[in-house]
């Protein structure tokens, strides 16, 4: 979002400078045809399901398995390499070129020091492609050579994700998983070049909302997003499935302690994969695990009688 007089954020494309403002600034008046608002409306069934899968619950409690996190590291890789491939052959196409971020936004890289770091120097010959993965990296593939356009919903069903819950799912892996807090084995959640993560996606979602689409495109852009949600879900359902046969101990975050410390800075309401809504909706076995690892531990008990007072008023809205 350009201003006259703004406040920048570091942000830069290409050798330009990209102004964004502050994250004190309200966001700019949207559109319900805005591209960023079809999105966020026409994929709310699919946030829900992604965020009720049982692997990522799991993920969220700090159940975590060693060799399933890095499992899942190397399917994000296969993934984000068919995807960052379609965006540089295409980065000079009309409804690609403003949303072109390679320094700020591309993952593969970062994925290759973490699949280093887990797997030794021949990390590239200990991967596959699996099944689950490969529809995935197929339709990504097949949309950049016939319909770069839904190139569009890829892009942001991955990276607003990656800025957005993906930072409360690197504090749950690196607490649950004892990984060093210098970042090894992280590097996937961490963007050098994003100083502001709101005000990234505040220039983001503007961009978007500035491509020439007519409504039909539009329209396929936020199908395909949907779809992209799938696709994760098939990556997920993958994986807990491979989990049940790995006899492996799990670190449990603790849902009254880390938990909490992770909701406090975490930008959760926007997160596509957040599953803490459970306990809102009605999953009292959430609400019970959580109040009672509160209890164990004093100084999260009043940040339990906050979030109480928070599902309180949510309970009162439903009812409605």
């Amino acid at each position: 979002m350009e201003t006259s007089e703004p406040k920048s954020n570091g942000v830069t494309n290409g050798g330009a400078r990209i102004v964004v403002v502050d994250d004190d600034e309200d966001d700019e008046a949207l559109s319900p045809t805005d591209l960023s608002e079809m999105l966020a409306e026409g994929t709310k069934e699919s946030h829900d399901r992604a965020e009720n899968c049982q692997f990522v619950k799991d993920f969220l409690r700090g159940r975590i398995k060693r060799e399933l996190f890095q499992r899942g590291t190397a399917a994000l890789y296969f993934v984000y390499s068919a995807m960052e491939e379609e965006i540089e052959k295409n980065k000079d196409h009309p409804h690609i070129a403003p949303i072109y971020f390679p320094t700020e936004l591309h993952r593969r890289e970062a994925l290759a020091r973490d699949l280093e770091y887990f797997y030794g120097e021949d990390w590239e010959s200990q991967i596959r492609l699996s099944a689950g993965t490969k529809p995935y990296v197929d339709r990504i593939h097949e949309v950049g050579e016939k319909d770069p356009a839904l190139l569009v919903a890829h892009s942001y069903t991955r990276y607003m994700g990656d800025l957005s819950g993906g930072q409360i799912l690197k504090k749950v892996a690196q607490r649950a998983l004892k990984l060093p807090s210098t970042g090894e084995g992280l590097n996937f959640y961490q963007f050098e070049g994003i100083h502001s993560h709101k005000g990234f996606k505040q220039l983001y979602r503007s961009r978007m909302n500035e491509l020439e689409l007519d409504a039909e495109t539009k329209e396929r852009i936020v199908d395909e997003s949907n779809q992209a949600f799938g696709f994760n879900m098939m990556v997920f359902t993958e994986l807990e499935e491979i989990g049940k046969t790995i006899k492996e101990d799990v670190q449990d975050a603790g849902l009254g302690h880390s938990h909490a410390e992770i909701m406090q800075g975490g930008d959760i309401n926007k997160c596509p994969y957040y599953a803490a809504k459970m306990a809102a909706s009605g999953n009292s076995t959430y609400a019970c695990q959580l109040a009672m690892m509160a209890l164990r531990h004093p100084s999260c008990q009043v940040a339990l009688a906050a979030w109480v007072a928070v599902l309180a008023g949510l309970t009162a809205w439903y009812l409605l």
